[in-house]
């Protein structure tokens, strides 16, 4: 029973993990294309960037309703916790999604279709936003009281390192957005992504650069975990790889490569994404709360985990399918 309670948080974790890498590089193309349409030049080209979304994005989106579901099931004292002290950002990203999937759908049908493309675009952008918000709440750390409740003010999450991660976040979304419209579009359409995911990497690097190095100075959590063996080693490989990664990604948007600048911005998501979660690990509320002491009750655990086993293979072979389906380009100028 002791090895069952050590185990399924574990499980429970890497579980939650996936589920917010799927969206993360689902979705974060997604919202990067509704960014992006912010600056096309004309209704055609719009029309192109929402037509290669039309068939993908509800599905992407799913994978957030799965983490928020399964963290509420899971992790219980962490899902009220962390909605306790992210509350304004968490809605902020909610408004922005509303707006967004109630703008493409009256888009379609409207006849002046001006103020539904910016609703789109701005509910894009607000809810990367918020995203980057509750990205660096959670990284700066989260005041707690002896029970794991939140005990600090409403606007902990607000300062300008949180900025700078809200706006490097909208940047990594715009890089893949614009990877993704590579592989969608050809023609000056095609062109203009080219430039687009050229800039996003450049400023998505020197975005990451500097939460890197902030982000020890003044967190004391982060600072003793980066800088506390044999983690020190990994977390020196990391910043190495990402710029060995940026720098190739680089190289193939200059060569022209329609896929590759797709899979190495994936390759950098992750890398992220896995310096993060070394970061954070164990805790699930950083850096009081960890997640064997945020679990549910075994057989909770169990009983979610018998569900879930099913849906995860079903989900991914849905994701597989329905991009292999609606593969190949969409013309536009």
């Amino acid at each position: 029973m002791e090895s069952l309670n050590y185990l399924l948080p574990l499980v429970w974790f890497a579980i939650l993990a996936l589920f917010l890498f799927m969206y993360v590089m689902l979705d974060g193309f997604d919202l990067g294309v509704g960014i992006l349409s912010l600056t096309s030049s004309s209704e055609e080209r719009r029309s192109v960037l929402m037509t290669s979304l039309s068939n993908v994005w509800d599905a992407n989106a799913t994978w957030l309703i799965l983490m928020g579901g399964s963290l509420f099931g899971s992790f219980p004292l962490a899902y009220s916790t962390i909605l306790n002290a992210l509350y304004i950002p968490i809605m902020i990203m909610i408004l922005g999604l509303v707006v967004r999937t109630v703008s493409f759908e009256f888009r379609e049908n409207s006849r002046r279709k001006l103020f539904w493309n910016l609703a789109f675009g701005i509910g894009s952008f607000v809810a990367t936003l918020g995203q980057g918000f509750a990205l660096a709440g959670v990284i700066e750390g989260i005041h707690v009281d002896a029970s794991g409740h939140f005990i600090g003010s409403t606007w902990d999450w607000f300062n300008w390192r949180s900025v700078v991660v809200a706006l490097t976040l909208i940047q990594g979304y715009v890089l893949i957005g614009s990877c993704y419209l590579i592989m969608k579009t050809t023609g000056s359409l095609q062109e203009t992504h080219y430039k687009t995911a050229k800039i996003a990497a450049i400023t998505t690097l020197i975005g990451a650069i500097a939460i890197t190095t902030v982000t020890p100075i003044f967190s004391i959590f982060a600072r003793n975990r980066l800088f506390d063996k044999p983690f020190i080693y990994v977390f020196s490989a990391i910043p190495i790889l990402g710029v060995i990664l940026v720098i190739l990604l680089l190289r193939s948007l200059a060569k022209k490569r329609e896929v590759t600048p797709f899979i190495y911005t994936i390759l950098i998501f992750l890398l992220t994404f896995v310096g993060l979660a070394l970061v954070v690990f164990p805790y699930i509320i950083p850096p009081s709360v960890t997640i064997f002491d945020a679990a549910a009750s075994p057989s909770s655990l169990v009983f979610m985990l018998t569900f879930i086993g099913f849906l995860i293979p079903i989900m991914l072979f849905y994701n597989v399918y329905n991009y292999f389906v609606f593969r190949g380009k969409i013309t536009g100028n």
